[in-house]
């Protein structure tokens, strides 16, 4: 063979070779991270049962303190939460030291202050469980019970972006009365025997106030994320418009997420994957209310889509509202460890992990079977959704690699 051949045959079998090792690494780096995805899916199933019990293993810290070490730019709280038991009885039963008007917002909430300088967010039930919410798919009031439901879901899900919530039952007349300040204090009122508030909102309304039962109201309580880590709000690229007969751009233009690739901070990083992942999450607990969302400032598009306000869900148990799920089946992307899970969640039942999950909340039962039922059946649409992007496009343009460091200090 001559020295020009032999040249040729080896320069061709060293592309072969490193095409092969290219190969080679891509699907072992693949198979590992679907091993991991697999790992932490077990160890989630493993720790969903959350017993509310006071003791911590930092028995130098306040629970308010080890929850405030949690936050980091990509989570609220870690996969690992030996005391998230300990922080969530503290939530549900520490004296309340103040009370206050919700702050801004168009739905009834307070501002409460527990013993140890914490703040927590209280809604109070405004619904039965059994009660369906007609008509718009944001329409009805804050559904308390569903912040706690959409907390676990997070939780299921991996994403760990939610801050905290637990049920709680406050005495209005001895817990809150006290220590209320005259903002809140002038909107409580008799209706019958109950007590009741309307606190101060866009839509409260003094004849739609929350009342109790007596004295004792049913509500849930939600972790103030730590003041170090000030929030900044964006308007959601696939927000309605909330006017009748106005639609949003997304709502008739299928080339939509082109234009959003486009603009800050969704051109760049993991903030439009974000956006997919919270249309998963919002589809499930059926919320079509996702007008706005906060990450956490001067970020420059890193930091994580904050779940926060989640109560305008669960509200019927019939309507699976598809525009939610606009951002995923306009731009056909989604997160590899977000479709291994949603599938993991197929094959193992997202119905019995939500039920462990919330079964030790002070307000159990959180949800009606028939909302469980839905979430079984959204969740079989998502992942038909996803095939369908997949069949049209490909798993390797649909499936994106995205796994963002979390690391603690």
């Amino acid at each position: 063979m001559k020295l020009k051949q032999r040249v040729v045959l080896l320069a061709f079998l060293l592309v072969v070779l490193i095409f092969a090792k290219i190969f080679l690494l891509d699907n072992w780096d693949t198979s590992a991270a679907n091993r991991e995805d697999l790992r932490s899916f077990h160890r989630m199933t493993e720790s969903l049962k959350v017993s509310l019990d006071p003791r911590l293993d930092h028995t130098l810290q306040s629970p308010w303190e080890i929850a405030a070490q949690w936050v980091v730019p990509r989570e609220v709280y870690p996969e690992d939460t030996p005391e998230m038991g300990a922080v969530m009885h503290a939530m549900a039963t520490k004296k309340i030291v103040k009370a206050d008007v919700g702050y801004k917002g168009t739905q009834l909430k307070a501002l409460l202050t527990l013993d140890g300088g914490q703040k927590v967010i209280f809604k109070p039930k405004r619904y039965s469980r059994d009660y369906v919410v007609d008509g718009e798919p944001y329409a009805g009031y804050d559904r308390h019970n569903a912040e706690v439901a959409a907390f676990h879901l997070d939780r299921i899900l991996g994403f760990r972006r939610a801050p905290l919530v637990v049920g709680r039952f406050v005495n209005l007349q001895t817990e809150i009365k006290p220590v209320a300040t005259d903002s809140l204090l002038s909107t409580f009122l008799k209706v019958g025997n109950n007590t009741c508030f309307y606190g101060k909102c866009y839509y409260c309304r003094e004849t739609e106030p929350a009342c109790a039962n007596l004295d004792v109201m049913e509500g849930t309580v939600t972790l103030w994320l730590p003041d170090v880590w000030p929030l900044q709000n964006h308007r959601h690229p696939w927000g309605r418009t909330y006017r009748e007969g106005k639609l949003a751009r997304w709502e008739y233009d299928d080339s939509y997420c082109e234009a959003v690739k486009k603009t800050s901070p969704y051109d760049s990083g993991p903030r439009l994957l974000d956006v997919i992942d919270t249309a998963v999450f919002d589809y499930l607990i059926g919320n079509a209310d996702r007008h706005h969302y906060e990450s956490f400032q001067d970020d420059e598009g890193t930091s994580m889509l904050i779940l926060l306000d989640n109560a305008k869900s669960f509200g019927n148990p019939t309507v699976d509202e598809r525009s939610i799920l606009a951002p995923l089946y306009q731009c056909c992307i989604i997160r590899v460890s977000t479709w291994n899970r949603l599938n993991h969640l197929k094959s193992n039942s997202l119905w019995s992990a939500m039920k462990k999950a919330m079964g030790h909340d002070p307000i159990s039962p959180v949800l009606l079977d028939s909302h469980l039922e839905a979430m079984e059946r959204r969740l079989l649409g998502i992942l038909a959704t996803v095939k369908q992007c997949t069949d049209q496009l490909g798993s390797e343009v649909v499936l994106v690699e995205d796994r963002m460091p979390l690391s603690h200090l």
